[in-house]
């Protein structure tokens, strides 16, 4: 065991008194030991319930024959982040999560490792953990919010944000406004809909490191608790088997979670996890890839903020085993640590009511996310086209430009933003923040103020609960001299979802001659911010570090 060169003989004594400090007995010595990242707080509702569902994890380790050690990893609420300077680092924590994990287990030689976690950059950065570090592993994610009702109607926190757009609207008052503050975010878990959490469940069950339903369970649910549980255990067998996320994880389990991706309408986001997760295990995902599954996979599955059904709806639906067994042809049958392989996982699944619909009668013929290219974004854009109403897949306006999100947001307020226009955000990508802040409340702003044809671009990112013609991760970034840093206001931009295109109408002699004029902006960084920016790549290679 890789434990024994922190336990075993005459050397090591100090090291087992320090063991035997913690409690440890001589049986125990010789068991594996497992270490627990467990990113709990009580600062993000989807972490608050995670110490009750670690304290699963850590009995079903220590039934399973091994030894349990707990240790604490970062989070940050979006959320709480959003629409200020605290959003250029949830991104960022995505690296510090994965380093933080890697320095505890490989400092103390752990067998074996269960990662307890939910939220946006959180999941990502273990994943990137497991692969790179390589031990036997299981993800455990904390399980969605159950949502309330209003006025008959299902509300989440995509209804939150918009609830102060379309208060400033008029078409709410102030009781009605106070009603979706106390009821838009009722518990524990990750936030109701589609987002980025839940996205990322999704495709952690289906590269096969979580254990079935995993993904889909709600917070703190006794089913949960129970899987939590059985992670525990299966970890200690994956240690004893000697199965490492290697012998599990292959290029085609990542082609797998990017078809679950287009299949479900998962969040844009994942076209920057997914390539800098595989990169952990030297697989290179091209952003091309994406757009290449998308082309041939069916949109099945319409969840908020696409529509009113929630992640409770997908899983009594039959969760990511019943998304498999309707679309089985589209999967390859590949190994998880479950020890059964995903046809055989779906095999036993349950398909419940019409929300999972049959590949012959699709939502949308292609998956819910599209890769535009152009010479606005030569090296690629995104938008989650699953979420487009059909009447904006192709939209031409002029350029309305900000750069910054508080300034934007402050127009679409004020009704500066006539109908037909396009805002762009610039000089808010990876370098350009830095850290590439998402952009729901401008986004949320547009939909609660009522506008019905202004599209939004920027290089920066999206939340999951974003929904329109919102297009972002551009590349290359307009603090790296992209075109998006060269275009004016008033320049008419042709955005063709279906033909995967966006594009400035401005030629390219007089795009030269500014850039020639263009300096990148100075903008005043310190500390891990600093460093971030030197080291970050662009949004198109997954927003790694060099």
């Amino acid at each position: 065991m890789r434990s024994d060169i922190v336990k075993k003989g005459l050397e090591r004594l100090p090291s087992r008194a320090l063991l035997k400090a913690l409690g440890v007995t001589d049986d125990e010595i010789d068991r594996p030991f497992i270490g627990i990242a467990n990113s709990y707080n009580t600062i993000i509702p989807g972490h608050m319930a995670l110490r009750k569902i670690t304290e699963f994890v850590k009995y079903g380790v220590y039934i399973g024959g091994g030894v349990p050690f707990e240790f604490g990893v970062i989070g940050i609420c979006d959320g709480i982040a959003m629409g200020h300077g605290g959003m250029r680092y949830p991104l960022a924590s995505r690296e510090l999560i994965a380093d933080s994990i890697e320095v505890m287990v490989e400092a103390h030689q752990f067998d074996g490792l269960v990662l307890v976690g939910s939220c946006d950059k959180i999941v990502p950065g273990m994943l990137m953990a497991a692969l790179r570090l390589d031990i036997p592993s299981v993800v455990v994610t904390g399980g969605p919010m159950i949502p309330e009702k209003y006025m008959g109607e299902t509300i989440t926190l995509s209804a939150g944000f918009e609830a102060v757009g379309r208060y400033k609207a008029g078409t709410i008052d102030e009781k009605e406004l106070k009603d979706y503050e106390n009821l838009c975010a009722p518990g524990c878990g990750s936030c109701q809909g589609l987002y980025t959490a839940n996205t990322m469940a999704c495709l952690t069950e289906t590269l096969g490191l979580s254990l079935p339903y995993c993904a889909t369970s709600p917070c703190a649910s006794a089913q949960k608790l129970r899987i939590a549980k059985e992670s525990g255990k299966r970890v200690v067998e994956l240690v004893k088997e000697g199965i490492n996320p290697s012998s599990i994880i292959t290029e085609k389990s990542f082609r797998n979670a990017i078809t679950m991706d287009m299949l479900i309408g998962g969040s844009t986001n994942t076209v920057l996890h997914i390539p800098a997760i595989a990169k952990e295990a030297d697989i290179e995902i091209p952003l091309t890839l994406f757009d290449e599954i998308s082309e041939k996979t069916p949109h099945l599955i319409s969840l908020d903020p696409a529509s009113t059904f929630t992640m409770k709806d997908l899983h009594e639906a039959g969760g990511i085993p019943a998304v498999i067994k309707q679309a089985k042809k589209l999967f390859s049958n590949e190994m998880t640590i479950s020890g059964k392989k995903l046809y055989d996982i779906a095999k036993y699944a349950t398909i419940t009511g019409s929300l999972i619909r049959p590949i012959s009668n699709p939502i949308h013929p292609k998956g819910g996310i599209a890769i535009l290219f152009g010479n606005l974004a030569e090296k690629g854009a995104v938008v989650k086209s699953g979420a487009v109403d059909k009447g904006m897949l192709r939209f031409e306006g002029a350029a309305r430009l900000f750069d910054s999100e508080e300034g934007a947001v402050n127009a679409i307020f004020n009704q500066e933003i006539e109908e037909g226009e396009i805002v762009i955000i610039r000089y808010v990508g990876p370098k350009g923040a830095p850290g590439m802040p998402e952009m729901l409340s401008p986004t949320s702003a547009l939909v609660g103020m009522g506008y019905q044809k202004v599209a939004l671009i920027t290089d920066g990112r999206f939340s999951g609960a974003t929904r329109g013609p919102c297009i972002g991760h551009v590349s290359p970034e307009a603090m790296e001299g992209g075109v998006i840093a060269l275009i004016e206001d008033g320049d008419v931009i042709s955005i063709d979802i279906p033909a995967r295109s966006i594009n400035v109408k401005v030629d390219e002699v007089e795009l030269r001659e500014r850039k020639e004029r263009w300096s990148p902006p100075q903008r005043e960084v310190k500390g891990y911010l600093a460093r971030y920016a030197k080291l970050v790549t662009s949004a198109d290679k997954g927003a790694v570090f060099r």
